[in-house]
């Protein structure tokens, strides 16, 4: 009977049939798919309108045009033609232009601006949390990928170890629990190279879903370059983050329009002054006119009473200025808190891979002597498989800090609204 580790290897598709992206391409691919993204570019082009809409409401009066076309079964007068006739037509064109309303215009004018100002930093917002997205599913390729090449290294050692223990053993340099140790050893570097295998598996096909593909799609390795140092420090990093973070510009944009839209609240409780024309003409032909009346008209309304509708929007619109300002002051409250732990947790990932690059060196310099000690019989089966696990949790803890740095540092720089070391 074949073994199911062995056949869950060679049930695995083979990698160099995989399709392939690199790190610029899944970014530019994921941008066009993601719902969220896609929405905030809608959000742009809504407010835009809105704000053409306010512009020319200031200085443009609305229009209506409408035509009647009717037919009787009998003859009826056509005041028209001055004459019966069964087909009556009438056409009609209104205008009307509100004069005075209090500075709702002038609001709704600075509502929408608000509005626009949020739609845009809201979607330079969600192009980096996609793109965050993106470069956390392509490092899981990378890592888990990595992570699998750890885990072979950990079962060709413990291969190896193994066949140095049995010849001991073999020869009477050994116990038999020597042999035995290596082949617990053994199992268990199998069963992390079956889960270290299906963790990239499925980052592939995570990887896939992010840009569009149906399917497992593998990553381009990226430089193994260490990570650099920020081109800013700390307080630099709180102060850009306040001045022109997404967040915190949508946060300042949602106030104004709150604030705005108070104000349009309140001028409702001011009288509106209007002026409309008219025009109307009857006839029996839906393009010909026969008689036609036309008429100016100048209207002041004062609301005075409407069943406390006015006084519950109102309330409704404090409430909301309210809780947007509320929002606001306590984003940039803990903008230092934030940006300080995206900040540190880069400054952190990039110190432990450094230090973990000598902790490999170090480990793999142990093992090695061990390995020679143990075959010479000057140590125990203990020492080596203690050298074995050192070595590979000092691969795996190396391959993990990379990656956490290059993540950490997209995560400082979603908060930041701008790239730092990299220009996708």
């Amino acid at each position: 009977m074949i073994p199911l580790f062995l056949v869950l290897v060679a049930a695995q598709p083979a990698a160099d049939t995989l399709p392939r992206i690199t790190l610029a391409e899944a970014l530019q691919r994921s941008a066009q798919l993601d719902p969220s993204y896609v929405r905030a570019l809608g959000n742009i082009d809504n407010a835009a309108w809105a704000r053409r809409a306010a512009l020319t409401a200031m200085v443009l009066p609305s229009l209506t045009v409408s035509t009647d076309y009717t037919t009787y079964s009998i003859d009826q007068f056509n005041v028209g033609i001055g004459t019966q006739a069964r087909t009556i037509a009438t056409m009609r064109a209104d205008a009307r232009f509100e004069i005075f309303t209090g500075g709702r215009k002038i609001a709704d004018l600075a509502r929408t601006g608000a509005d626009q100002d949020a739609a845009v930093a809201g979607e330079l917002q969600q192009r980096f949390l996609t793109a965050l997205g993106t470069e956390s599913d392509y490092y899981s390729v990378l890592s888990s990928r990595e992570l699998v090449d750890v885990a072979r290294e950990r079962l060709r050692r413990a291969q190896e170890g193994f066949t140095i223990a049995r010849a001991r053993v073999v020869s009477g340099a050994a116990v038999q629990t020597d042999s035995l140790q290596l082949i617990l050893e053994l199992d268990r570097a199998r069963i992390t190279l079956l889960q270290e295998e299906s963790n990239l598996r499925v980052s592939r096909l995570k990887l896939g879903r992010r840009v569009g593909t149906t399917g497992p799609v593998d990553a381009v390795p990226l430089d193994s370059v260490a990570a650099p140092d920020l081109p800013l420090s700390l307080a630099d990093a709180v102060s850009l983050a306040l001045e022109q973070g997404p967040e915190y510009r949508v946060a300042r944009a949602n106030e104004r329009s709150a604030d705005a839209t108070v104000r349009l609240r309140r001028a409702v409780y001011l009288p509106q002054l209007s002026v409309s024309a008219n025009t109307i003409g009857f006839g029996q032909d839906p393009l010909t006119r026969g008689l036609s009346r036309s008429s100016v008209a100048l209207s002041l309304s004062f609301p005075l009473w409407d069943n406390a509708q006015r006084e519950l929007a109102f309330s409704r619109a404090l409430a909301a200025r309210d809780l947007a300002r509320a929002t606001r002051e306590d984003l940039e409250r803990a903008a230092q808190a934030d940006v300080t732990s995206a900040y540190e947790a880069y400054q952190t990932a990039r110190a432990t891979a450094e230090v973990s690059a000598h902790g490999v060196a170090v480990a793999r310099e142990v093992y090695r002597v061990q390995q020679a000690r143990y075959q010479a019989g000057a140590s125990t089966i203990l020492d080596l498989l203690d050298a074995q696990t050192g070595l590979t949790t000092a691969q795996a803890t190396l391959v993990q800090a990379r990656y956490a740095a290059r993540l950490a540092l997209a995560g400082l720089e979603a908060m930041l609204g701008r790239r730092l070391l990299n220009d996708f």
